[in-house]
């Protein structure tokens, strides 16, 4: 495993880290709390020391606290996520900071956090939606400041709207953020125009979502797919969603040249070819899985033709609508 700076915050993370979402047995079905615990050690003992989590990910933090609680002997970073308190995903336009993010509720959902996890702090919090109206606005950076001051945190994120890393990009600049996390990947390659340079000027750590477009960048999604009812890849992957993700992703895998079941590890890598990337944290509920990603942080990049191939497949849409 190799590692990168997170930021200018002083910590190193691995560049494969963990997305905890999908063992959290809510939104994503087929989880087993079995499964996860040994997948989430195998993790930390392949080098993965970031794992990402969620106030709003159903078991997913006291699941990650239990492992992580259980490895005193490995320094493993905890991210966690404050859900805005109106429950409103994205954050529109026009919405009062105080209405999302009053620091009375950041607060209480870190303690219920703190107690879900059995954690005595989190090296990351994060609010689950931002926009860029909110800054000097609220007593939300006060709040985070007093957390940090105490103890119950060690930095301060916000994961940026779905496909929208505009909406936080005026955050970057302003200095009062440590890391952000952000949806990119091969067919939302939009973070990399304005997004990303920021972020690396301003020493602002990257921790990328969705590298696998929910599975669509992993070969495994075609015009049949189905999931098990309650499985809210039924809504992502509706209609005829998944014969057209099969298309696009035959047409990276013919102009690539390589074989079905290589397009998942270059779409990581494609990931990880930017400089400002910190860490991508792939949903993973198996070890095999955990293995598979895991490999690809082996120091070996994609070529400039590479690279160049995987730039013409750019695909700007928004499935979560």
């Amino acid at each position: 495993m190799r590692y990168r700076e997170l930021g200018r915050s002083g910590l190193r993370v691995s560049e494969i880290g963990y997305g905890a979402w999908g063992i959290g047995e809510s939104s994503w079905v087929g989880a087993t709390e079995d499964e996860s615990v040994q997948a989430l050690n195998r993790a930390v003992d392949l080098g993965v020391n970031l794992i990402d989590t969620a106030r709003g990910y159903g078991e997913s933090e006291r699941i990650v606290g239990r492992v992580v609680r259980e490895r005193t002997g490995d320094e493993v970073l905890v991210a966690t996520k404050v859900p805005p308190r109106n429950r409103t995903w994205p954050a529109p336009d026009g919405v009062d900071p105080d209405d999302a993010f009053p620091g009375e509720h950041i607060r209480t959902s870190l303690e219920t956090s703190l107690r879900a996890s059995g954690l005595d702090h989190f090296d990351v919090l994060q609010f689950h939606v931002w926009n860029d109206e909110w800054i000097g606005r609220g007593d939300w950076l006060e709040t985070v400041a007093d957390l940090k001051q105490e103890g119950k945190i060690r930095l301060f994120g916000v994961s940026v709207n779905d496909h929208q890393p505009e909406t936080a990009l005026a955050l970057v600049r302003s200095g009062a953020v440590d890391t952000v996390q952000v949806i990119y990947n091969v067919f939302d390659q939009a973070p990399a125009d304005a997004f990303l340079p920021a972020c690396e000027e301003h020493g602002v750590g990257v921790i990328v979502r969705v590298a696998l477009d929910e599975g669509g960048l992993t070969g495994r999604i075609t015009a049949g797919t189905t999931f098990p009812e309650g499985d809210w890849r039924n809504r992502y992957f509706r209609g005829d969603r998944p014969a057209e993700v099969e298309r696009r992703v035959a047409a990276i895998v013919a102009d690539l040249g390589i074989a079905p079941d290589e397009i998942a590890e270059n779409a990581l890598r494609f990931v990880l070819s930017s400089p400002a990337v910190s860490t991508v944290i792939p949903g993973m509920r198996s070890v095999r899985n955990v293995e598979r990603n895991t490999a690809v942080s082996d120091g070996r990049t994609l070529t400039p033709d590479q690279l160049a191939v995987l730039g013409k497949h750019r695909w700007q849409r928004n499935f979560y609508s």
